[in-house]
This record gives C-alpha cells, sequence and structure tokens, in this order.
C-alpha cells in the first residue's frame, strides 16, 4: 500500500498571478492546503526548508501549527539542512513539535543541497572542525541530534539542583520519534549509509550523480542498496522509503491554462552539472490523469517506494492545490496502489 502526500518549497514573491505574495501568505496557506490535504485523504504534508531565500526557513513553528489544525495527516520535512543546526536545541523543538501532533512527524534532514548562500551555516555560527567537511559536520550534529531523541545523557547533572550525579537527557522526550527520522540522499553511496544507520530514506527529484539509464532505474537501484544496507546491518522492522515527483494532471480549462505547453512539449529526465559533478534530474507528468497513470507505472523507483510525495505549486493557492491533490488521489493514485 503506497502513501501519498505533498511536499511544499513555500515559495512567496509579488509576481503576477502568485497567490503567496508574502511570507505570511506561505505560511498560513501551508496550514489551510495541510487541512484541505487531510480532509481529502492524503497522507503527508512535508515542507522543503531552506535559508537565506523567499522560502520556508525554520520549519518547527509551522509544523506545529499545521499539528494544531489537524488530527491524521503525517507532518514532516524534506529536508532539513543539519549544517544550520544546533542538535540539542532541535532535539527539544522536534520533541515538542511531535508531542502536541501525538506522534505524527516524520522528520527528514539531511547535509543539504546547493543554496543561495555561500556557507551560510557559518553566518549561523557553526564552522566544521578542523580537517571535517561541511557534509562531516552535517552527519556529526545529526548523531548528537538522534542521541538526543533516544533519551541519552546530554549534560552533567547539577548534585546541588539535582541531588545527583551522572547525564542529563534533553527534556520533554517523544517516544518513538528517533524510529521516524528520515535521510535525504542524493546518491547511491549516500543510500547505503542510510541504511547501515537505521535511518528512513528519503529520495528527491534529484540525483547527484549520473549513470545514463533513466531518472527512475537510477533510483530503484539507490532503494534497493539501502535496503540491502538496512538487512545487512541487522535493524529491526521495515524501513520506510519516500520519492518525490512533479505530478501536474489537466483536467479542467484552468489545468491546461497552466500547464497545457509544458504537456504539449513533453518531459524528459535532465543531465547537468551541480556541485562539480554530473547530476541526473526527474521528469515532470504532465497531462491527463490516464496518460500520467501510463507513466508512472513504468517508474521502477515509485514502484518500490512505499511513499509518493507530490511537489506542489505552492504559489498557485490553496483552491488550487486542492484540486490538484483531489485529482491526484481520485483519478492517479489509486491505480499505484494508493488506498
Amino acid at each position: 500500500m503506497k502513501r501519498i502526500g505533498f511536499l511544499s518549497f513555500g515559495h512567496y514573491q509579488p509576481v503576477p498571478g502568485s497567490q503567496a505574495r508574502t511570507a505570511g501568505d506561505a505560511l498560513l496557506q501551508t496550514i489551510d492546503l495541510t487541512q484541505a490535504a487531510e480532509d481529502l485523504g492524503i497522507d503527508g504534508a512535508y515542507l522543503r526548508v531552506h535559508h537565506f531565500a523567499p522560502q520556508f526557513a525554520s520549519p518547527f513553528p509551522l509544523l506545529a501549527a499545521m499539528a494544531a489544525r489537524t488530527s491524521r495527516i503525517e507532518l514532516g520535512t524534506g529536508v532539513i539542512d543539519m549544517r544550520y543546526e544546533n542538535p540539542l536545541y532541535m532535539a527539544e523543538e522536534a520533541a515538542i513539535t511531535d508531542l502536541i501532533s501525538n506522534g505524527r512527524l516524520q522528520l527528514g534532514i539531511s547535509r543539504g543541497s546547493p543554496e543561495t548562500a555561500l556557507r551560510g551555516y557559518e553566518a549561523f555560527g557553526y564552522l566544521p572542525a578542523e580537517g571535517s567537511s561541511d557534509a562531516d559536520d552535517a552527519r556529526a550534529r545529526t548523531a548528537i541530534f538522534r542521541a538526543a531523541i533516544s533519551g541519552a545523557g546530554m549534560a552533567p547533572a547539577n548534585p546541588q539542583m539535582t541531588g545527583r550525579t551522572g547525564l542529563l537527557a534533553i527534556a520533554p522526550q517523544s517516544p518513538g520519534l528517533s524510529e521516524r527520522i528520515w535521510w535525504g540522499a542524493g546518491t547511491r553511496k549516500t543510500a547505503q549509509w542510510v541504511g547501515e544507520q537505521g535511518m528512513n530514506l528519503m529520495s528527491s527529484t534529484l540525483l547527484s550523480e549520473d549513470t545514463g539509464v533513466p531518472f527512475g532505474d537510477l533510483q530503484a537501484e539507490q532503494i534497493a542498496i539501502y535496503r540491502s544496507a538496512w538487512a545487512e546491518a541487522g535493524h529491526e522492522g521495515m524501513p520506510r522509503v519516500s520519492v518525490s515527483r512533479s505530478i501536474l494532471p489537466i483536467v479542467n480549462d484552468l489545468d491546461r491554462a497552466y500547464f497545457g505547453r509544458e504537456a504539449a512539449a513533453g518531459s524528459h529526465d535532465q543531465v547537468g552539472h551541480l556541485d562539480g559533478g554530473l547530476a541526473r534530474f526527474g521528469k515532470s507528468y504532465v497531462g491527463e490523469p490516464a496518460a500520467i497513470v501510463d507513466q508512472l507505472q513504468t517508474d521502477a523507483a515509485v514502484h518500490e517506494a512505499d511513499t509518493v510525495l507530490v511537489t506542489i505549486p505552492n504559489q498557485l493557492g490553496v483552491d488550487f492545490n486542492s484540486h490538484l491533490l483531489e485529482t491526484i488521489v481520485q483519478q492517479i493514485a489509486p491505480d499505484l496502489g494508493w488506498r
């Protein structure tokens, strides 16, 4: 059985046609859309996190507000850049948000992606240790964060205040949160590491490597490597895997006005240079619902993943995106195994 969620980048800009002209617009509309998505039966609402850009930034206040307005839908990130995070403060925020949501948080984290600021994490006061890269630093922060939400002692107790010695854990704790951490992987090597670490796997519409095979096939290979590494490491339970797709069904004149030209032109994988190497970008699925179903049926990674996150054009507003999600859950998702 598949889960279907939406992923919003939270773009806002005062340009013609935008329904999200300010940060307030983007934030408040996301709360409304999450409630509408829950009413439609959508399984998850996820936020992409960026810094120094007109998009979503620190996500926990927004996630808590989304939690307060809903009762069932999963709430997550895809992904938080750990280079910018104080792992203990983040552990407190994550636990509080998870408790407010009654255990619905699905937290995607990673080393991050190319961004508008040069070494923006340094402006936040975080510099990698001597001899370490920013990727090393993100993984080290992640290890501290995961230990903290699992209840490990983090700071020595003050005997005058506590009457004991030893290490104190962060408070509050949210049971089960440690099992709902995902890592955003852009390569097969990273996917193997994620499996070894025992985190869930989150794979996007971009892989920072290319072998010449279609995007879905390369991503399916990444998923297979991840699951093999998970099993070999001896982790218990069944790991979860998500992939992201741009799905834009056309069922009326407004859809056609927005996306008809893109549908007529067709969409294909793109290969380009990113971070000094080749990267493969997945295509968009645009057109009549039946045609989209036919294309997704041949997408190997969609078949392998248990969760599909649909990237939405959030600047088109709540009503349009509710319509888009309703079309997907009624006319596309059931043929992919969603119920």
